[in-house]
């Protein structure tokens, strides 16, 4: 079933709530292949967290910074969804979002990878989908599922063995849970999760070994 192009989903998201939303390339696909096709990709989530667009962020990425800031004063308001936590992957993508507004979520992830996908093809010469169907999303139910969702969350690099600590991967919100990003903070999650930064470094960092073994219990169960 379809809402003005929208696909509704048969689990419906609640207002107020925050969920595991995450989405993997079709075959395994590598969609990020360069640090541009990162940052590209944060300036899409930024745009399009601030609610419905008045322009496609195509066009409002030519233009220039001060017809920017112009748009993006004209989308200030309650944002739909709030970003918790997030990491990019090269073949996948994980957020943690809270929906403030009805279909907020579904808004968010059409727009983000519509978008990527229309770069991407244009950039590579290609053709088709590249993404694997709609996002998946799990809900959030608790505090402590949240604090330990985002450590899971924020170790994917290093359980890929990509890099071997988080704070290395740049296209995640490890460091602003750290406290140590420089710039604009693309996270709200200090009403919900309280630990220090050290804290969490030590959290984060003390759970390396056992989620690696068990990426690697399930890749062997796979094969």
């Amino acid at each position: 079933m379809k809402d003005g192009g929208l696909e509704l989903r048969k689990d419906k998201l609640s207002e107020g709530s925050v969920y595991h939303v995450f989405t993997k390339s079709i075959a395994g696909y590598v969609v990020f292949n360069t640090p541009q096709e990162y940052d590209r990709m944060m300036e899409c989530v930024k745009f399009y967290k601030m609610g419905k667009p008045v322009v496609s962020f195509s066009r409002f990425y030519e233009y220039t910074t001060e017809k920017q800031k112009v748009v993006s004063k004209a989308l200030k308001g309650e944002e739909e969804i709030e970003i918790l936590a997030y990491c990019l992957m090269p073949t996948h993508l994980h957020f943690i979002l809270k929906q403030n507004k009805e279909k907020g979520i579904s808004f968010f992830m059409k727009n983000l990878l519509s978008s990527h996908t229309r770069y991407f093809n244009k950039k590579h010469g290609r053709k088709g989908p590249l993404w694997e169907s709609r996002f998946q999303n799990v809900l959030v139910k608790d505090d402590i599922q949240l604090l330990h969702l985002t450590r899971y969350v924020h170790l994917n690099p290093v359980t890929a063995h990509i890099v071997e600590d988080p704070g290395y991967w740049l296209h995640s919100s490890y460091k602003e849970y750290l406290n140590s990003v420089d710039g604009e903070r693309v996270c709200k999650f200090e009403d919900l999760i309280e630990i220090s930064p050290d804290e969490y470094r030590k959290f984060t960092i003390d759970q390396i070994g056992y989620q690696r073994e068990l990426a690697d219990i399930k890749n062997l169960v796979l094969d």
